[in-house]
């Protein structure tokens, strides 16, 4: 009968919360209150009562779920986005979060009173960003290439220098040597990076020439190898947040077998993964608590939002070539979520005195300004006068590999504003080796002759030989963004 209960209810729970992300996206706030109030509403102050207070299981399902949802973003993360950004993304997730914590630290000690140890505590546990509130907003949003690949890297890279410092600061009653604390850092952090490429790279090779029984084991295969580096990184006594997002970004970019398959396994989990930490994180919460934190939480939350997160922007983007409007969007969009919640559990396990309070501050920061800046986020985008470079004329391309005759299966979609439109077939030019096999158009499909002219809307299907892929795909968008003259144009699709 328990199993019966526990399984009914569980379903149940899933279900509400799928109807909540209907109800969260129309609405343009993350999910994360969504599961967070479902969290509230049947933890000790609801109806249910579940009364849920062990902090040490908390913190472990947090960080188990963190990697589940880091491991999602460096598989689901498009590498040729995000490279031209990684340098600025390293600069904030690092530079940036230091200046973050001393400007926060030090505003909590001076308007709030707070000890050192807590202050620097409340500081570094607010630092980070949060992968799933980023990517579950942001890739909505029509943004600059470069400040969607920046916000999106840092949010994978900023987790594993603020777990140190958290971890550091609650087993250590005194002041930490920095000397040794950045030594520890440098150290974690470039172990961590390397043994994530090492295991993504491994990984993919084999999985490129191992033929599996089932299409649905290289999902399996290539999330157990993003986890497993965690394992292998904390082993080593390094960062295992980092390793695990370098892995999957490394395994997510590869050219292996069932990637469609891969990335919606990837996804599915990480939706668990959410809808688990934050209805627990609900629960851990105390509602009749909350209240008496709100004035501090807005205290240190305008501070971190006004004023911390610009600076640490703008300092950490220097020379970098963002402007001023980008400086600004990335302030206003750095969202917290569950990973500050979950770092907040660490100094609850270590008896660190004043941990309780730090966690209502903290719970209600992530839930009053996740509810700010995460339906104006378009009004800051448009004040910014931001907008995608040629994002609308990208093709989302999705392949299918046809193992025997090493080729992929690519299906193209022809955005309405692309200048594909009215390009004939042989107009293309594509790759020997490289051909449009299959045209779908207002609901019925045909295949094309060579004076077939294309339209915005079409979905195109391209065989092509592995060898011939990346320049079909170049010569394609080439043309989606300058037509059929692209080449004398300097266009070449890269």
């Amino acid at each position: 009968m328990h199993l019966d209960i526990w399984l009914l209810g569980g379903a149940t729970l899933v279900l509400c919360a799928i109807v909540a992300v209907r109800i969260s996206h129309r609405a343009g706030l993350p999910t994360l209150l969504a599961y967070m109030g479902i969290g509230l509403f049947i933890g000790e102050g609801g109806p249910f009562h579940l009364n849920f207070d062990n902090a040490q299981l908390a913190e472990t399902l947090g960080l188990a779920a963190l990697v589940l949802i880091l491991a999602e973003g460096g598989i689901t993360t498009n590498w040729r986005h995000v490279r031209p950004s990684v340098p600025a993304a390293l600069a904030v997730s690092t530079l940036g979060t230091l200046i973050s914590i001393g400007i926060v630290a030090g505003a909590a000690g001076w308007l709030l009173g707070m000890d050192w140890r807590l202050a620097f505590l409340l500081a570094a546990v607010l630092a980070p960003t949060d992968a799933a509130a980023v990517f579950s907003v942001l890739r909505r949003l029509p943004l600059p290439s470069r400040l969607s690949g920046l916000l999106e890297a840092e949010s994978g890279f900023n987790d594993a220098p603020v777990v140190i410092v958290v971890i550091t600061l609650s087993a250590h009653a005194g002041m930490p040597n920095l000397g040794e604390l950045a030594a520890v850092m440098v150290y974690e952090l470039v172990a961590g990076g390397l043994i994530g490429i090492l295991i993504g790279w491994l990984g993919a090779a084999a999985l490129r020439r191992m033929a599996l029984p089932a299409s649905g084991l290289y999902p399996i295969a290539v999330l157990s190898l993003a986890v497993g580096s965690y394992g292998a990184a904390a082993m080593a006594h390094s960062s295992g947040f980092l390793a695990v997002y370098v892995s999957a970004l490394v395994l997510g970019n590869s050219r292996l077998p069932h990637r469609p398959a891969t990335r919606g396994f990837a996804e599915g989990i990480a939706w668990l993964a959410q809808i688990g930490v934050f209805v627990m994180l609900g629960l851990l919460a105390s509602p009749s608590e909350l209240p008496n934190h709100i004035l501090p939480a807005l205290v240190i939350g305008f501070v971190l939002l006004l004023v911390a997160r610009p600076a640490s922007v703008l300092l950490a983007t220097i020379g970098f070539r963002l402007t001023l409007g980008e400086k600004l969007f990335a302030s206003w969009a750095g969202l917290r979520g569950a990973v500050p919640i979950v770092l907040a559990t660490i100094p609850m396990v270590a008896q660190v005195p004043g941990s309780e309070e730090l966690f209502s501050i903290v719970f209600n920061i992530v839930v009053l300004f996740t509810a700010l800046q995460g339906p104006t986020l378009p009004l800051v985008a448009r004040w910014c006068r931001l907008k995608s470079d040629e994002e609308a004329r990208e093709l989302n391309v999705e392949a299918a590999p046809l193992e025997e005759l090493h080729a992929d299966l690519l299906e193209i979609r022809v955005p309405p504003d692309s200048q594909l439109n009215g390009v004939e077939i042989f107009e293309l030019r594509l790759p020997q080796g490289a051909s449009i096999t299959l045209v779908v158009r207002d609901g019925s499909s045909f295949v094309p002759e060579t004076t077939t002219p294309l339209r915005g809307g079409d979905t195109l299907l391209v065989v092509t030989t592995d060898k011939a892929r990346s320049a079909a795909e170049r010569r394609l968008r080439a043309v989606s963004r300058r037509g059929k003259l692209a080449g004398w144009f300097g266009e070449t699709g890269t």
